[in-house]
């Protein structure tokens, strides 16, 4: 139960923080950090199918899968976003 209470903590807390730092965050800033966040939701996914390999559905893999599908579409629309974001800056 201890480490469980730690978890949610730093959950809370790592909220917290998140939500502190994307508001003081220009907008004109938002389009180049989504590309750093793609490669931290790429390590999302392919921590997310390290755990859900094996045998047995638990709720640790019902999560992984979640995990899987929703940094999957974050990966997807930061692509799209980026590559329309650099698509304004060619010449025509």
């Amino acid at each position: 139960m201890g480490s469980l209470l730690v978890g949610v903590y730093l959950f809370v807390l790592a909220m917290f923080v998140g939500f502190e730092i994307i508001t003081k965050i220009p907008p004109t800033l938002h389009t180049p950090l989504m590309s750093g966040a793609n490669a931290v939701s790429g390590i999302t996914v392919v921590g997310a199918l390290i755990a859900a390999q094996g045998g047995s559905v638990t709720l640790g893999k019902i999560l992984a899968c979640l995990a899987i599908a929703l940094a999957t579409i974050n990966v997807v629309g930061g692509f799209l976003v980026t590559d329309r974001m650099l698509k304004m800056f060619k010449r025509r």
